[in-house]
């Protein structure tokens, strides 16, 4: 009996240890997942800013840090480092390992913008901003500290707000398509723009929203120390965002208008701004680089409300806004319902020229004076980084931007005044 005993107690303690090293290795296989496992970043919570997100844009907001490495590459005259985070990705990788690009949409064709079709060319954002990184096409020549300037603001200005027009445009198309679901649908759509366009807290000084911000300090459009435009953007998307799951077409699409709206205001500021400040005798190639890169954010959709009626007679051009030759034929000399002083009345867009004072100098307009976005050439010409005749000179475009602010609805009070 007590050899069985011991025989039983051994049995007992071997099966124990085997339990024990089963365990063990067990418990090695769990740990080594866990590490296995990479933690989520804590910047990516639920919300950026006042936005909170409806479905899963990880990923999108991860691209924000990408502009910020593509900005310190280029700060150090590293082209090819600042090309290669642009083209190959560096922050927003996918789950099959792949790199979610800047490249990778400014390239591409059929994207839900403007710039293509304005320039006439697939994959236009991307061409500016190529041309900055090879110091090519419009930078060609072009010193280190304009090509910086190039690098640094097209890609997180025309780069990254032409990603948020696309996004907001295809939410809109979904929603109009009945999509409104928010993973798959408009609302997912409608969280990648402002991924893009804000992108996580930690990293939005690299976004176009805090573009607006800088400018709204410089004009002095603030409420309390925050960007009207910012303000008013980010509750248009907030709002938007609502309009979308409700299927509320009026809402979603005054939201989108909201956006570009405010887009306008900034990028209308941060062009007056840097043309103005181009009679610096140091800086100037800087701040034309600058002035550049901002005109090119907002061109696409500011450029088609620049034309002009040329008057023969006194030798000026009359700023029209969208028009067409025959417009420029509207012109007559007439009084406000027959009373009151006589005026050049433009009977098709309502306006009065304000560079004419009788009836032969308001006969000088006529179809054949027709000028097709004279105010966005007049800008390019400042804006041409070729020229350096342009250097030197202080320069006021808000006469060549006034059409456009009116086609928006933007105020002289939205614009503000530098400070």
């Amino acid at each position: 009996m007590q050899l069985k005993k011991k025989s039983i107690k051994g049995m007992t303690l071997a099966l124990l240890m085997l339990m024990a090293a089963m365990a063990g290795c067990i418990g090695t296989e769990d740990e080594t997942t866990d590490e296995g496992e990479e933690a989520k970043p804590a910047f990516l919570d639920a919300s950026d800013a006042g936005y909170t997100y409806a479905s899963d844009v990880d990923n999108h907001r991860s691209l924000m840090q990408d502009l910020c490495d593509i900005k310190s590459a280029a700060s150090d005259s590293n082209w090819d480092e600042a090309k290669n985070i642009y083209t190959n990705g560096k922050n927003a990788e996918k789950s099959d390992g792949s790199f979610r690009t800047l490249a990778g949409f400014a390239a591409a064709s059929g994207k839900n913008h403007n710039y293509d079709t304005f320039y006439g060319q697939d994959g236009a954002i991307g061409a500016h901003i190529m041309a900055a990184m090879d110091g090519t096409g419009d930078f060609e020549g072009a010193s280190d500290t304009v090509r910086y300037q190039g690098i640094a603001k097209l890609t997180a200005n025309m780069g990254m707000v032409g990603y948020t027009i696309h996004e907001l445009n295809a939410a809109v198309a979904k929603a109009d398509a009945g999509n409104t679901d928010n993973d798959s649908g408009a609302p997912h759509n409608w969280d990648e723009g402002w991924a893009f366009f804000h992108g996580p807290d930690e990293h939005w000084s690299c976004s176009p929203a805090y573009t607006m911000k800088k400018r709204a300090a410089d004009y002095g459009t603030e409420t309390n120390g925050v960007s009207n435009a910012l303000a008013a953007s980010e509750q248009a998307m907030v709002d938007g965002l609502a309009a979308l799951q409700a299927g509320d077409k009026a809402g979603y699409d005054a939201a989108t208008e909201t956006v570009i709206k405010n887009i306008i205001i900034t990028y209308s500021q941060a062009t007056l701004k840097y043309t103005m400040k181009m009679d610096s005798n140091e800086s100037a190639a800087k701040y034309q680089a600058e002035g550049y890169a901002f005109w090119k954010t907002m061109e696409a959709y500011a450029a088609p409300h620049t034309d002009g009626c040329y008057n023969i007679q006194v030798h000026k051009v009359f700023m029209m806004g969208d028009i067409d030759a025959s417009t420029c034929d509207a012109f007559m000399w007439t009084q406000h319902q027959g009373q009151g002083d006589f005026m050049c009345y433009n009977t098709v867009t309502h306006q009065v020229s304000t560079d004419v004072s009788n009836e032969t100098e308001c006969d000088g307009y006529s179809n054949a004076t027709f000028m097709d976005m004279y105010g966005a050439d007049k800008i390019n010409e400042i804006l041409n980084l070729k020229d350096a005749s342009k250097h030197g000179t202080s320069y006021d475009i808000a006469p060549h931007l006034e059409r456009v602010w009116a086609h928006y609805g933007i105020t002289a009070e939205d614009i503000g005044t530098y400070q």
